[in-house]
């Protein structure tokens, strides 16, 4: 499962020095402060071209100058593309001062490095993957429970990443849990995704989904999800996961972190598990809702058959409804029970 995004960490300067045209701004965390404020104060405004290095430089201050705003504590940007009429899309985190975000662990000290195979596997892995994004190459298989990209550049170093994963997986482990290096811990959860006893490497993924780079949050979670998918033929079992780390996830400040974990919840949620939807409406309703609301369908999607599900609809009527365009139906069934249990005002 492939969503239409690229993060900006895939698109280099030398191969295209702006994202496309800014098409929408949403914000999520707000309950509060007015959104009014954190707009005058954001440099970007929609039609926007946005430098892609201007905006790495300038992100930091940027979310400086937000968190400067009376009752906000923190914010953190996430420049995504593409919506499908080919607009990026800038998403704003706001940590509030009575709502604060879901914390981390600290970053491990350890001098472990990743081998050098693993390291230029991973170097081939994104030049191919930023040209294969430029070129409009979406499409993924996830049917043997990793990703295999449909581009075939991209889909030969996955293959690699197999490999990898046997020959060096005590190294791979050790360089997740205790690297000081944030971008080789992220490598090394992307090449464990592609090991082939996936539930020997569950209990690694989850741990890593508190590491305090996103990044490597965000691969250990995308590893996660395509496990979720997976459906293997017997006699091989169904990969178990547990799915509280994806509903503390939910409540995270960085848009990845709750894109993720829903996309792995509205798997995980398709037996409609009674226990599982009230824990999730108990623990996160309100961050879902904010998610249904995002102005671009296939971001809102996972969240909005959660809450379909948490209000009793079939996945038939939600698709339905969402066809017609109705996501308020969808929002309401949901929030309609949550309300007599004393989970919403």
């Amino acid at each position: 499962m492939r969503s239409l995004l690229a993060f900006l960490l895939f698109l280099s300067p030398q191969s295209s020095n702006a994202f496309p045209p800014l098409g929408i701004i949403d914000f999520y965390g707000l309950h509060t402060v007015p959104e009014a404020r954190l707009r005058e104060a954001l440099p970007y405004h929609m039609g926007d071209s946005i430098q892609i290095d201007q905006f790495k430089s300038q992100k930091h201050a940027v979310e400086q100058k937000l968190a400067s705003i009376p009752g906000v504590d923190g914010a953190f940007l996430a420049l995504v593309c593409c919506t499908q009429d080919r607009k990026s899309i800038l998403y704003v985190g706001v940590e509030e001062a009575d709502t604060p975000c879901e914390k981390f662990q600290p970053a491990p000290t350890g001098s472990v490095r990743l081998s050098e195979d693993v390291v230029t596997a991973g170097n081939d892995f994104e030049v191919a993957f930023r040209e294969s994004i430029l070129k409009g190459n979406f499409g993924e298989d996830d049917s043997q429970g990793h990703a295999l990209d449909l581009d075939p550049d991209v889909r030969a170093i996955q293959l690699r990443f197999i490999a990898l994963g046997g020959t060096h997986l005590a190294n791979l482990k050790d360089v997740l849990h205790n690297s000081s290096d944030a971008p080789q811990r992220a490598l090394a959860a992307q090449v464990l995704g592609y090991v082939r006893d996936k539930q020997s490497i569950v209990p690694d993924l989850v741990a890593a989904m508190r590491d305090p780079d996103p990044d490597v949050r965000n691969n250990s979670t995308r590893a996660l999800l395509v496990f979720a998918e997976f459906s293997p033929q017997p006699p091989v079992q169904k990969i178990k996961i547990s799915p509280q780390p994806f509903i503390k996830m939910l409540n995270s400040c960085i848009w990845s972190d709750r894109n993720k974990s829903s996309g792995a919840l509205a798997k995980l949620t398709e037996k409609r598990d009674p226990a599982l939807l009230s824990e999730i409406s108990n623990q996160a309703l309100p961050s879902l809702l904010e998610m249904a609301c995002w102005k671009n369908l296939g971001h809102a999607l996972y969240s909005l058959r959660i809450l379909g599900r948490i209000g009793g609809l079939t996945d038939d009527e939600i698709q339905k409804n969402l066809d017609q365009g109705n996501r308020e139906s969808v929002i309401a069934a949901a929030t309609k029970p949550a309300k007599q249990e004393g989970f919403l005002p």
